[in-house]
């Protein structure tokens, strides 16, 4: 039966935890009869797979559907998330319960999900020095395609007038200055050429975030961008590859959507071995890496690995999810369609680590259990920032868990804890002073940390028209310093 598949398990999983989430994570009904919908996104680990002692495990829930204009990035000093589409969210969470799970294996604390490298080579050494058990692989499950080049061919059916929108003019070229750079001027030029959804026949390229044209224009890539980026660089982010070395299993094992929500041609072309990343087949960063072949699923590195595209009956999701964007209809039906609008909430849930010590960004309101699965972390966002907070004027209370400044501080207290046991290798990380110099820090460390900076550089080059999203680097840790609370000190 289909309803018996890994993929449908997965997708019942997903959705027990998110039913089980207070009614204030979920989209409205609204008074004049509007509702809201929101596509959700799940992150499950599959231990031992297809053996008798087969585990599933949800370790993170995610909606959302908006992300900030490049216009407000400057604003943000690391305190603001940019992209709250939910499977980027969901990666955000994945990153945020792997960093908790290391904060308890260095502290002594056994992990069924974390271990110490069991295995070094001469190029690399033992760093980083955890990596994941050989006997788990990680899925994505979505309730809709991602938005950008795998959805293109459902954007073009789904619309009443199929003809290509026309790009907007080009922005006109800054005025040249002594401090203006070619980089500047590069930058200015691509952007004005990232597009949303317009020219339907360009396909294989990179897009942008909203795809709306009377939107203000964002320099966030797409989540089909954005995921097959995730393809050579793994889930790993730039906080958590400090600590875990890059192995086949901490890559995406498949993406699971509902039928009706894949284009096989679309996804071929997107993520797979002859799409549009056709030309990293077969590469390795380091490339120079050498590792025992026998390791199988741990062997050391960065290199593509395309994910399967799995699906679950589209009547399952009808049963699951009340809150899926409606189809389009016919014209002709118009004055009966619902009116629907995107949610505006974010909603964010993590499992706990299993070593279940008290974290920082726990909140004591939360959830105890979800289907049974102790809570780790949850919030409700708006624009980026914790419910009830302004992104406009960013304050560390408002900053999500999963923010730039969150995960950084949540890296530097792992790594403050253990720097006995793994030496002074990460003094350099300590050292760090702004998050544009972390992050050269870990692009500048040797071995396979380095590996990770040439490999998001070869993979975007591959992908061509990649705009960076830039303007919220030059900020510190003291940005978490709550300035009424350190008035209340004095």
């Amino acid at each position: 039966m289909d309803s018996d598949t890994l993929p449908s398990r997965i997708a019942r999983l997903v959705h027990e935890h998110f039913d089980a989430l207070p009614a204030r994570s979920k989209p409205t009904i609204h008074p004049d009869g509007s509702r809201e919908w929101i596509p959700m996104t799940g992150m499950v680990i599959v231990k031992g797979e297809n053996t008798p002692s087969e585990r599933l495990i949800c370790v993170a829930v995610t909606t959302g559907a908006k992300c900030l204009s490049a216009s407000q990035i400057p604003q943000c000093r690391g305190l603001v998330l940019h992209d709250c589409h939910a499977e980027i969210l969901a990666i955000r969470a994945f990153n945020y319960w792997l960093l908790n799970e290391c904060r308890g294996l260095l502290a002594q604390q056994p992990s069924p999900y974390v271990r110490h490298r069991q295995h070094s080579d001469n190029e690399n050494g033992d760093w980083p020095p955890l990596e994941l058990h050989p006997d788990i692989k990680i899925y994505m499950y979505c309730t809709c395609a991602p938005c950008g080049d795998a959805s293109m061919e459902l954007c073009m059916a789904a619309q009443e007038d199929p003809t290509p929108w026309e790009l907007p003019p080009p922005a006109p070229a800054p005025a040249t200055t002594p401090a203006t750079t070619n980089a500047d001027k590069d930058d200015t030029t691509n952007e004005a050429s990232l597009i949303g959804r317009a020219h339907f026949q360009l396909l294989g390229v990179v897009r942008r975030k909203p795809a709306r044209m009377d939107a203000e224009s964002t320099r966030s890539k797409s989540c089909s961008d954005k995921l097959a980026l995730r393809q050579v660089s793994s889930l790993l982010s730039c906080e958590t590859n400090l600590l875990v070395a890059p192995t086949a299993n901490v890559y995406l094992a498949g993406v699971i959507c509902p039928e009706e929500e894949i284009s096989r041609v679309a996804c071929e072309r997107a993520f797979g071995g002859d799409g549009r990343m056709k030309a990293l087949n077969g590469r390795a960063w380091p490339e120079t890496n050498t590792v025992d072949q026998d390791d199988g699923d741990q062997r050391h590195g960065y290199r593509f690995h395309p994910f399967k595209i799995l699906s679950i009956p589209s009547g399952q999701i009808d049963t699951l999810y009340p809150f899926r964007k409606p189809p389009p209809c016919p014209s002709d039906d118009k004055p009966s369609k619902p009116k629907t609008k995107p949610g505006n909430v974010s909603a964010i849930w993590t499992i706990a680590p299993s070593h279940a010590s008290p974290l920082p960004d726990h909140n004591p309101k939360s959830l105890p259990k979800l289907r049974g699965s102790n809570t780790g972390l949850y919030e409700t966002l708006i624009n980026g920032v914790k419910q009830g907070n302004r992104a406009s004027a960013p304050l560390a209370r408002g900053a999500s868990a999963l923010s730039r400044a969150r995960l950084w501080g949540l890296v530097r207290d792992v790594i403050e804890q253990s720097r006995g046991l793994e030496g002074n290798k990460w003094e350099t990380v300590l050292e760090a002073s702004t998050y544009d110099e972390l992050k050269s820090v870990s692009e500048e460390m040797e071995g396979l940390a380095k590996a990770r900076g040439q490999a998001i550089q070869d993979a975007r080059e591959v992908l061509k028209g990649w705009v960076p999203n830039s303007g919220d680097e030059e900020w510190g840790l003291d940005v978490l310093i709550d300035p009424k609370k350190q008035k209340r000190s004095h």
